[in-house]
């Protein structure tokens, strides 16, 4: 292909009539002409705006079809081959298409084959490494599988020969184990021997002793990555952890936990540093691998047998161990000396080893963070519970922990409100013991009301009447400032208020005035009043006329807005009428439109609320069984609302342990099952519901790094007691 004809025919297309990740495609015949020009920096530009159009993301659009001809010609012609051939491949192995048939930028790119496959032949090994890759994403077995399979017994490059070898993996994977099994050898070059493990993994070949010596012999895999291997896989060894676990078999995962222990207590410290990373995926993955991996952690910094960790090691691994919370309780002989180090200034390494101590075993972390307090943010964190597992306080009362706070409040100067949070997190949690407090809490309300205005009320609930006098009447005054309050303290300091003493006509004031607020503020304000009842009643014109115009396609905070104002309106008066229209306007709102799916959960949620008063949703509804992350809680309204007689039970509590196993809300699928009614679900579902609560596998596997433990241990816990009340009623 010669660059004179690349684009032959291109401004033939009407290309403002497709579009990409930014609208119409007009733009795109001058970036493909950039991409080929003689100015590299031009080209390196166009280049990347075409990324960010036709491959926004990793999604790929109409407009990505039309670009494939071109791209391929270019490619052909020896213009920037290799970045081209990285592009082309990219939009084969998408599966995140938008607004273009399913599998139609595949097949453009399979189309061009006939100018792609000779590239596989280049006297260059990167371009041949590239153009391979590219030609195997395309799905076409037919013509490139025989291309690939003939290009093998020619090829001596070995990151090329790997390349080939993973090509045809993923095209006829019994094939590439078949050959992987050549080559499955420490003799053989690490590009290659790594390849032929993931074409067994691919295929679902045992994992054996040979694997485990032929994966250590490669590690440190990563620079193997750096140096341009294609795997379509991060982090090698991360990736042959997830491979394994994924399997639900016994003895994978006792290969996993074989594996990493060994890597853990290498003697070169790029393989324990890999070791930890993948460590981390397990236990993230894995509900048995904390108590197996813990000790090998431990090995890797040096804090086995006795002997004294090494700091950076260990504060490497810091984070995984306070995740792993109370499982990790050994640690805490080889933390304690760091975290306790240099209590009298700022130290980082001792703040992470301290707020790992405290997730890990907070009795012993309390006093060492007494002594530090505010030179220690990230174990005040933790200890204040923002980064512990369920985002509660993870530490336990502690008279000397406790002096010390008081002795920080009596600072205000020197605190800002990120800290304020903290201490006063701390004093929730320990709920009466912090009554003591109450006196510096009221010294520092109108400075920062609204972090302290709950704790106000948190701690002179358990105060002498006197006391309790004293706080109301603080927070009555914030409460009443308004806007003269700072930071938007008013509203909280007359939800304190009404918490302490039931007066709630501070707070009916400030929601009148938030109802005429932007969106957020409006959801804040309605769902404060629903909490209010029929005691918010004066708020029902303001409630109505927050309404968004039902027939405007509004933006997402407004529609949740909307709902938190329909419950509001069905708590204050009991108006099931405009409860059922308002968020039937919303689910029609939200209907095909994936961006809003939180929001139509949101409203599903809040219909469950109605009970059979939202039984003309009941269409709605159903529409959302076929979004998994939607089923939970469209199941929960369902179970609410339908007519009992019209729900098929075991069909539905089959779609909610659907979506528990794919990680979609699971915490909603136990409420799901519960409302359902566990003890008619059928037998299969309750060992599905068992395999959940039982399995190693973690079911909770998204989210928030710290979080993802916790929750999945909080989720096992929940299944267990649907279990036990199934096998109660049934007993």
């Amino acid at each position: 292909m010669e660059l004179a004809h690349a684009f032959d025919g291109l401004d033939d297309l009407p290309w403002s009539a497709v579009s990409h990740a930014y609208g119409a495609a007009d733009d795109l015949p001058d970036l493909l002409r950039a991409l080929a020009g003689p100015d590299d920096g031009a080209a390196d530009e166009a280049l990347s705006e075409l990324y960010g159009s036709v491959l926004h993301q990793g999604t790929v659009y109409a407009a990505t079809v039309e670009t494939v001809p071109y791209l391929a010609r270019l490619a052909a012609a020896g213009r920037r081959t290799t970045d081209v051939l990285g592009l082309l491949g990219g939009m084969a192995e998408s599966e995140d298409e938008w607004q273009v048939a399913p599998g139609a930028v595949r097949e453009a790119v399979a189309a061009q084959l006939p100018l792609l496959l000779p590239l596989s032949e280049d006297e260059d090994p990167e371009v041949r490494r590239w153009a391979v890759w590219t030609v195997a994403h395309s799905r076409a077995s037919g013509v490139a599988l025989p291309a690939l399979r003939a290009r093998w017994d020619k090829e001596h490059d070995p990151a090329a020969r790997a390349e080939v070898l993973t090509g045809i993996a993923r095209l006829d994977p019994s094939l590439g184990a078949a050959l992987a099994a050549h080559v499955l050898d420490v003799e053989q070059p690490a590009e290659l021997r790594l390849a032929a493990v993931f074409a067994d993994l691919d295929a679902g070949t045992p994992w054996s002793g040979k694997h485990h010596t032929v994966m250590l012999s490669v590690l440190p895999a990563d620079p193997l990555m750096s140096a341009g291997m294609h795997l379509d896989r991060g982090e090698p060894l991360c990736a042959v952890v997830e491979a394994l676990l994924e399997r639900r078999d016994r003895a994978d995962r006792e290969g996993v936990f074989a594996l990493l222990d060994t890597a853990l207590r290498d003697d070169r410290q790029e393989v324990r540093k890999e070791a930890r990373w993948a460590a981390d995926r397990a236990c993230a993955l894995s509900r048995s691998a904390p108590r197996r991996l813990v000790p090998g952690l431990l090995a890797s910094v040096g804090a086995d047998a006795g002997r004294a960790p090494e700091e950076r090691d260990l504060v490497d691994v810091s984070s995984l161990l306070g995740r792993l919370g109370a499982a990790a309780a050994q640690a805490a002989p080889a933390l304690a000396p760091l975290a306790g180090r240099n209590p009298e200034r700022e130290d980082d390494h001792a703040d992470r080893a301290l707020a790992a101590l405290v997730l890990t075993a907070p009795a012993e972390a309390a006093p060492l963070l007494a002594g530090a307090l505010e030179r220690r943010p990230r174990a005040l964190d933790a200890a204040a519970g923002f980064h512990a597992p369920l985002d509660a306080c993870a530490l336990p009362y502690h008279e000397r922990l406790l002096d010390a706070v008081r002795r920080r409040l009596r600072e205000p100067d020197d605190l800002d409100s990120a800290e304020v949070w903290r201490l006063t997190g701390l004093l929730t949690g320990w709920g009466a013991r912090s009554a003591v407090t109450l006196e510096e809490l009221l010294e520092l309300l109108p400075r920062f009301p609204v972090q302290v205005a709950p704790a106000v009320a948190a701690v002179a609930a358990a105060c002498p009447p006197a006391e309790r006098t004293r706080a109301a009447e603080a927070l009555r005054s914030v409460a009443v400032a308004g806007e003269a309050a700072p930071g938007g303290g008013a509203l909280p300091a007359a939800r304190a208020l009404h918490a302490l003493t039931g007066d709630h006509a501070p707070l009916l004031d400030r929601l009148a005035r938030q109802l005429t607020a932007g969106a957020r503020e409006v959801a804040e304000a309605a769902s404060a009043a629903a909490e209010l009842g029929p005691r918010a009643a004066s708020l029902a014109p303001a409630l109505r006329a927050a309404l968004s115009d039902p027939d405007d396609r509004a933006v997402h905070p407004v529609l949740d807005a909307d709902t938190a104002i329909a419950m509001a309106l069905w708590s204050v008066e009991g108006d099931a009428g405009t409860a059922v229209a308002v968020l039937d306007s919303v689910f029609a709102r939200t209907e095909g439109d994936p961006w809003a799916r939180w929001t139509a959960v949101r409203a599903a949620r809040a219909a469950a609320r109605t009970g059979p008063a939202g039984r003309p949703l009941t269409a709605r509804l159903e529409i959302l069984l076929a979004d998994p992350e939607q089923t939970p809680a469209a199941v929960l309204a369902l179970a609410a609302v339908a007519d009992p007689a019209a729900l098929d039970r075991p069909a539905l509590a089959a779609a909610v342990l659907d979506a528990a196993e794919a990680d979609a809300d699971p915490a909603g699928a136990l409420d799901a099952l519960e409302a359902l009614g566990v003890e008619a679900l059928p037998a299969d579902c309750l060992r599905r519901l068992e395999d959940l609560a039982e399995g190693d596998a973690r079911i909770v596997r998204s989210g928030l790094e710290n979080r993802i433990i916790g929750q999945d241990e909080a989720f096992r816990d929940g299944a267990r007691a649907l279990l036990a009340a199934a096998g109660g009623a049934r007993g």
